[in-house]
């Protein structure tokens, strides 16, 4: 049954459209529990009046620690009932990011699966310090042991004071429905890498993703026909997350998976007659790899693909021999995922080049000159900036990098390298600043520097990406503290316990000093520089690797 479209601008009241008109219809499939869109609702009713008794209410956040499950919808769909605002904190986070997260954001509540199969999240919480979690109020555990013991004494000091609450608790309440939502109000917090050592949070309302989501889903519904989404890219960030809303909007299945596994997720592709994914170019080689089927991955009609690791010419050489289409994207937590996106008809050289049209009839791209600051014409590369009704509210908090994000015209700054084809089209080329790009995400070299930095073996770093194999990595520059000799080892445990793993650097290169070049504005390093040494480096070990 196709849902009627009419406009709904909070996350409830999308919820409630779908359940009325396809509530027999599969909403979530998540390894051997299938439930449907009426279920869901209930669920998420009773579990926004049992979060309500922990005292979560209208703009309190929450922080998400939780890898994809059905939990993960639910109790996200229970906070927008409250009005409350959902964090996400990214699963791959470890000690100084997260406590920095939870902290900065002012969290009420923590959800979190303590001992997910992937990844001891008690073992990180016991490395951070009281302080992190002083505005915490109560922890929602998730667990999917069978004879769950309670985890209580097992949680770090700080958080055994808290109230301690199961999800299964939660979804056993009962009460009265809650719909404390308001269109324009903050419900989504995402965060992000720019130009700064913290990541930004960036906060979407209600409206803009309930919007976003019908357009997304008008879009993407010839592609996705009667059958599900797959989510195997986390609901933490925008891409897995709009996919999702999407999928509410089109009442269609989520097939969930907590973590990435190639082969299973070939299977789960196949089984649910799978049309359409979006996936990273590493995701995506993996998956070639799990299937010896040529073409590769037959039900899918194409993959929408970030090139984070590779050019995409390559990536998309890759899939092609193999049968598989890609098609170029453009997403960011400030405009959401699926921002823009190209289709799998259009002729191969247009087709796999990143950004595309515009989803929104609403949206506009232009790009601008940095040096002179005057719009461009289509065809010539600068800035890209965008309009359109899914653009965030503000930076949560952090009133100055909102007003030099936002000209005073609505157009947001990408801080992106593209050019346009039109007020509606446009080719993304590059980030015109440093950020790398690791893991999929994009990541400030500060974030990793100032936690060098904090080293005592390290006086100063600096840090850029080198593509090793099929992937793009981090390489520190490091310049040693006085009388002290840094261990490779020791700086990659050290990284290892308060990093996410795509961030610790592959190698940490000594320096005495960095190369430096003078400007009008002082003197600066030579980031283009490091990357040379970094990729020369990088070319002699693999050439002395091939000799042995």
């Amino acid at each position: 049954m196709r849902v009627k479209q009419n406009k709904l601008n909070t996350i409830p009241a999308v919820l409630r459209n779908t359940a009325h008109l396809s509530g027999d219809s599969t909403a979530m499939i998540y390894e051997s529990e299938r439930i449907s869109y009426a279920t869901l609702h209930e669920l998420v009713l009773n579990t926004s009046f049992g979060l309500s008794k922990l005292g979560i209410k209208s703009g309190d956040r929450v922080a998400f620690w939780l890898p994809n499950t059905s939990a993960y919808l639910v109790l996200y769909l229970a906070c927008m009932q409250l009005n409350a605002i959902a964090v996400a904190v990214n699963t791959r986070f470890r000690s100084s990011e997260v406590a920095d997260i939870v902290n900065r954001s002012g969290a009420k509540s923590l959800i979190l699966w303590p001992l997910f199969r992937k990844v001891n999240f008690l073992e990180i919480l016991s490395s951070i310090e009281d302080a992190a979690f002083s505005q915490v109020e109560s922890v929602v555990v998730y667990s999917e042991a069978e004879n769950n013991v309670s985890l209580k004494n097992q949680l770090p000091g700080s958080l055994q004071s808290k109230k301690l609450v199961s999800y299964q608790e939660l979804i056993s309440q009962s009460g009265a429905e809650i719909d404390n939502s308001s269109a324009d109000a903050g419900c989504n917090i995402f965060t992000t890498s720019g130009t700064t050592s913290a990541p930004k949070f960036v906060l979407h309302s209600h409206r803009s993703i309930s919007n976003h989501a019908e357009e997304v889903w008008r879009n993407l519904e010839p592609l996705i026909k009667n059958d599900a989404f797959f989510h195997t890219l986390p609901f933490c960030g925008v891409f897995g997350f709009n996919h999702f809303s999407a999928a509410l909007v089109g009442a269609r299945a989520n097939v969930i998976q907590s973590s990435f596994d190639a082969h299973e997720a070939v299977n789960l592709i196949d089984l649910h007659k799978v049309h359409y994914i979006s996936a990273t170019d590493d995701m995506l080689l993996a998956l070639l790899d799990a299937d010896d089927r040529n073409p590769a991955l037959p039900s899918l009609t194409c993959c929408g693909y970030g090139a984070f690791n590779m050019p995409p010419e390559e990536i998309t050489e890759r899939a092609s021999a193999r049968g598989l289409k890609l098609v170029g994207l453009y997403g960011m937590s400030e405009v959401q995922a699926l921002f823009a996106r190209r289709e799998h008809i259009q002729a191969d050289e247009q087709r796999y080049l990143p950004g595309g049209k515009l989803i929104s009839p609403h949206a506009s791209v232009r790009a601008r000159n940095p040096e002179n600051k005057e719009i461009l014409p289509h065809g010539e590369s600068g800035e890209l900036e965008f309009k359109g009704p899914s653009l965030l509210i503000k930076y949560f908090e952090n009133d100055s990098a909102t007003e030099e994000l936002i000209r005073q015209d609505g157009y947001l700054k990408s801080g992106d390298l593209g050019y346009t084809c039109s007020t509606s089209e446009f080719v993304f080329q590059a980030r015109m600043g440093d950020t790398l790009r690791l893991g999929g995400y994009l990541v400030a070299p500060e974030e990793i520097e100032t936690y060098l930095i904090e080293h005592d073996s390290v006086e100063a770093a600096q840090v850029v990406a080198v593509r090793v194999h099929d992937k793009m990595r981090a390489h520190a520059f490091i310049i040693p503290a006085e009388n002290r000799i840094p261990d490779q080892e020791k700086l990659k445990t050290y990284c290892l316990d308060g990093l996410a793993k795509f961030k610790v650097p592959v190698v940490f290169h000594y320096l005495d000093e960095f190369p430096t070049t003078k400007s009008p504005n002082g003197t600066k390093i030579q980031r283009a520089k490091l990357r040379e040494i970094a990729e020369t480096e990088t070319q002699n070990q693999s050439t002395r690797a091939s000799l042995r």
